[in-house]
């Protein structure tokens, strides 16, 4: 490996932010993730050993919850793909109307904790729901269909979007070739469309398979009797205190997160490779039957999923429900779970996470790409490694390698700054990469025009690199504000009773049965990250057509 051994002051400059990043990256994730393996080795009795391991073919309830992780996992990836294509294609190959609300409501459940879509589902078609106090029917949401409906709305926005880039990358000239050479409009979809979309449908498989076998929050809420591994994690920690046997489900769920990203991303890849520079896009030609066909599926989509929304949002506002449907205010008077604290930790935790994120990532994106040769592209594959670690195995790693007295690292548990550290690193592949595609985007010969005039490192930051990258840290920034405001499965095992978070305490209080304080705690998440939400784009606005002034 070509060593890289600075001797100017900009060759520092570039060590310096990508040696205290990478320092970050292996004190609070490559050492939590070593104590996680060692603690899968060690015995509740003492010693070391395989017997976790050897426990696993004797533990009937953890290979039941393995086998059910894997059959709703996959139940919920065929479904989300085969709908996330179906709406995917609506938005970009129809003349359908109303495609901006479609868009719209398609981001809500990324508002929101994962939990919200299962407590939805529950007020609808529970034991209490709407459904049987209109009806009388008994609809059993629990258990494994309750638990793959709320997963589906979980994670169709994001199996959309990226089916959506797959479609847009097309280009037209095929579909005006096969129109010379005679063929329909099925084969055109058959033979050029599904095999362009491929590995878009692939990527999008993955995602959408990793994000379901370690959600935690729609288990919780609405699984039941339903054991997966994500609650047989909480379970053996939490409930049993068995660490070791923790650990090992936890080596068990992220194994096939690994494979599923690795795949994930050798098809992203061919899929870009793929799109031609000169593409022409293909423009929708309306089709009355196929716009109205697609239309009605976008819809009842956006129906469903404004549904569970909106009941979220009205159960807020219900005396008690489902015995008292009178609308008050009192819920938002939360005077059980430390109050509107957990709300004020919950922002306070996501400005820290994304404060810090920025900056880790403003230098790393900014070091790597000035930096060549094996070490870089190491740093690199360290950068893009946390997107395999699902969140509850995070969470519960920080516990075994900052709740160690005998290490300095162990001042740091049970603060809000470790609970952002761990928020920004679950999500940190995310902001990394959006930070390197914004730091490519820099153009090279104006760095080498400034550098030519005599210019520093730090002019060649401050009027070229920044300037230009306004926008991406934006949306770095409030990207990770907003997931670390709706994130539970990281932080699940690091709050404390005097350290708690919106996310969970929205599960305490459906757990403690105060359903309508959990839906008013629910409202006032999905509030603060729309404010976000909208702040973001208000702040874009404004920088990016600054930025074309004056860059013209």
């Amino acid at each position: 490996m070509k060593r890289f051994v600075p001797r100017t002051a900009e060759q520092w400059l570039v060590a310096a932010c990508v040696a205290f990043p990478t320092l970050g990256l292996v004190l609070f994730l490559a050492y939590p993730l070593s104590m996680i393996v060692w603690q899968s080795f060690t015995l509740k009795e003492g010693g070391v050993g395989l017997g976790n391991y050897a426990a696993i073919s004797s533990t009937p309830g953890l290979l039941k919850a393995g086998w059910n992780s894997l059959v709703v996992s996959l139940s919920t990836t065929v479904a989300c793909v085969v709908a996330g294509f179906g709406i995917a294609y609506a938005l970009e190959r129809t003349c359908m109307r109303g495609k901006r609300a479609l868009r719209s409501v398609l981001l809500l459940p990324l508002l929101a904790p994962s939990l919200v879509q299962g407590l939805g589902l529950l007020f609808i078609l529970g034991r209490n729901g709407l459904v049987h106090q209109w009806t009388g029917w008994e609809v059993n949401v629990y258990g494994y269909s309750g638990l793959l409906l709320s997963d589906i709305f979980y994670a169709l926005p994001q199996a959309v979007m990226i089916i959506q880039v797959a479609l847009r990358n097309s280009d037209a000239r095929y579909y005006d070739a096969a129109s010379v050479m005679g063929a329909t409009g099925w084969r055109k979809f058959f033979d050029i469309t599904l095999p362009n979309a491929k590995f878009g449908l692939l990527s999008a498989a993955f995602v959408v398979f990793t994000i379901t076998i370690t959600d935690f929050g729609n288990a919780a809420v609405i699984a039941g009797d339903y054991r997966v591994l994500a609650t047989e994690i909480f379970s053996q920690v939490s409930g049993q205190m068995d660490f070791g046997m923790g650990s090992v489900v936890g080596i068990i769920l992220l194994l096939p997160s690994l494979v599923s990203v690795y795949i994930e991303r050798v098809s992203s890849q061919k899929q870009y490779g793929t799109v031609s520079e000169g593409r022409i896009p293909v423009s929708a030609e309306p089709v009355a039957w196929r716009d109205a066909l697609f239309a009605g599926f976008g819809y009842f989509i956006m129906f469903c999923i404004l549904a569970i929304i909106v009941v979220v949002v009205f159960a807020s506002f219900v005396k008690l429900w489902p015995y008292n449907m009178s609308l008050t205010l009192n819920n938002f008077n939360v005077n059980i779970s430390n109050g509107y604290q957990p709300i004020w930790t919950s922002l306070y935790v996501s400005v820290i996470a994304a404060a810090i994120g920025v900056l880790m990532l403003f230098a790393l994106a900014f070091g790597t790409k000035h930096m060549q040769g094996r070490l870089a592209k190491a740093v690199y594959l360290l950068a893009v490694l946390p997107v395999g670690v699902p969140g509850l195995v995070l969470g519960l790693s920080y516990i075994f390698a900052f709740n160690d007295p005998s290490t300095p690292l162990s001042l740091l548990y049970g603060t809000a700054v470790l609970i952002a550290l761990c928020n920004f690193y679950h999500y940190h592949t995310q902001g990394f990469l959006t930070m390197m595609t914004g730091m490519r985007a820099v153009p090279q010969a104006l760095e080498e025009a400034i550098s030519c005039l005599g210019g520093s490192m730090r002019r060649i930051l401050t009027d070229a690199v920044l300037p230009f990258l306004a926008p991406t840290v934006l949306s770095v920034f409030f990207f990770l504000f907003m997931r670390s405001m709706v994130t539970l499965s990281a932080v699940i095992f690091l709050v404390t009773p005097q350290l708690d978070l919106a996310a969970v305490s929205v599960m305490h209080l459906n757990e403690a049965g105060f359903v309508s304080q959990a839906a008013a705690f629910s409202t006032i998440i999905m509030l603060v990250v729309a404010l976000a939400l909208l702040m973001m784009k208000l702040f874009l606005s404004r920088v990016t057509p600054r930025m074309s002034m004056e860059g013209s």
